[in-house]
This record gives structure tokens, sequence and C-alpha cells, in this order.
């Protein structure tokens, strides 16, 4: 199978949490995501919500990329029958090599895994290392708690004019494909008019 064009890295946790939504929302996702023709690149793991948004994809003949350190291959259950599998030595270069083959990020529910990578991959956008779309799936509220500390950190000028975080929230997991459609059709447009700019 052809490595598909657009490809949305999922972060989430590896266990199912306690609402059930949460595991619905990630099989919805991927089926969504295999319905649109966007792969998932993830975690590698077969647990908790990042082995049933790969199943999901799966399960509608889209391609999955998965990443995984060595020392996590046991502990997180590796799901075999992925399209790509990557083993690396390290977290970071399990994370650097996500973001390589990524087009843009989605935050599932998860832990404090979850919510460091979301925050890595947010300031370097806040830093001008990449325009990726960045999408928090907010199910059931879930995601409210950090959208209030941006704010705060907002209002009390930790996050400040020109440094700003673009955080796309989608309430649900069928608003995710159409909303990083969307963000990244902006961005393509609004590169292309900068580059033509420097240009001129």
């Amino acid at each position: 199978m052809a490595i598909p064009a657009h490809r949305l890295c999922v972060y989430c946790g590896s266990g199912p949490g306690r609402d059930p939504a949460y595991m619905k929302a990630a099989d919805d996702l991927g089926v969504a995501m295999a319905q649109a023709g966007i792969g998932l690149v993830y975690g590698g793991g077969g647990m908790g919500l990042m082995g049933q948004v790969a199943r999901g994809v799966l399960s509608a003949g889209g391609h999955v990329t998965g990443i995984i350190p060595e020392f996590l291959v046991n502990r997180e259950r590796m799901l075999e029958g992925v399209n790509e599998l990557i083993v690396t030595r390290t977290m970071h270069e399990r994370k650097t090599i996500m973001f390589e083959k990524s087009t843009g990020f989605v935050a599932l529910p998860g832990g404090l895994g979850t919510l460091e990578e979301l925050a890595e991959i947010s300031t370097w956008a806040q830093l001008g290392q990449h325009a990726k779309p960045i999408i928090v799936c907010n199910i059931g509220g879930y995601w409210d708690g950090l959208i209030h500390l941006l704010d705060h950190m907002r209002a009390e000028s930790f996050i400040r004019a020109g440094m700003e975080i673009l955080l796309d929230v989608a309430p649900g997991a069928e608003d995710v494909v159409s909303l990083y459609q969307r963000r990244h059709a902006a961005t393509e447009h609004r590169l292309g008019k900068e580059l033509v700019q420097d240009k001129l």
C-alpha cells in the first residue's frame, strides 16, 4: 500500500480511560481518517486508545505507521499487522520520526505522555519550526482544563502577541478530519503567498 500524502500523528493514552466514549472516539477517528485517505502515524502500541485508533484505521483499509522505542515493545504490546513499523532506540528518536512523517497532529484523551507530546509539538510551532495543523479532540470536555490554562497564560502575558499557539479544538472525533483539511489548506495558501512575496 502506498503511503498517503496526508498523515495525522495521533497522540493518545495507552489505556482505555474511565469513559467508554474515549475508546469509541479513537475507533471513530481511525475509521474517518481511513475513509478520507489520511494515514495514521502513532506510537506503535496495541493497548488502550493507541491500539484502538490503529485498529480503526486498519479496519477501514487505511495506512498505519507505528513507531515505538525498544523498551516499550513489550510494555505497550506493540501492534503487529500495521503497514509500517519502526522500532527506535530512544523516545527522542521516536518523536523526531513521528514529526517528520506527519502532516498534522491530533491529541485524543491521554496522560502525561500525551500532554508532553502535545506541549512539545505546540512549542515547536510557537517558535516557528513548523506550521502543521495541531488539533485537540475534546471528547466530553477532557481537554477543557488545558484550554483554560492556555487562556490564563495569555491573560498573564506568558503567551504574548507574536508567540501565539494555534491549537484547534474539535468537539468530537467526527470533526477532526474536516478541521484538519481546512487548516491544512489555509496553511498551504498562506505559505504560498509568503513564498511569492519573498521572491518579489
